[in-house]
């Protein structure tokens, strides 16, 4: 018999008044991570029945422009891997990849050091 386990992920949204969002936190226990405060998030989830993507984008209110182009630029790169690693498809993959590089170099971001 198959013993099934499950992992939950928790996310806590603060908002003000207009419900624009002032705090994020998250938790995921199976990853060491507990109530870590966050100033933005980009959630993608699949919907097979109707075939198409469904999202929650936040940000909180103080998140600076210049980090929201670094987070961008981050996901962007962090999407290619995940696309290569689900479908091999390294032509695709590399051309995701200089699209990440064209970002970087027209957004003017420095390489972390």
């Amino acid at each position: 018999m198959t013993r099934h386990t499950k992992s939950k992920i928790e996310l806590h949204v603060e908002l003000d008044e207009n419900r624009v969002p002032e705090k994020l936190h998250w938790s995921a226990q199976d990853g060491g991570i507990a109530n870590e405060e966050a100033k933005a998030m980009m959630l993608s989830v699949w919907d097979g029945e109707s075939k198409e993507t469904l999202r929650i984008d936040l940000w909180t209110k103080d998140m600076p422009v210049d980090e929201m182009k670094l987070f961008f630029h981050q996901t962007l790169r962090a999407m290619s891997d995940t696309f290569n690693r689900a479908t091999q498809d390294e032509k695709m993959t590399a051309t995701m990849r200089d699209f990440c590089d064209y970002f970087a170099e027209k957004l003017e971001l420095k390489k972390p050091e």
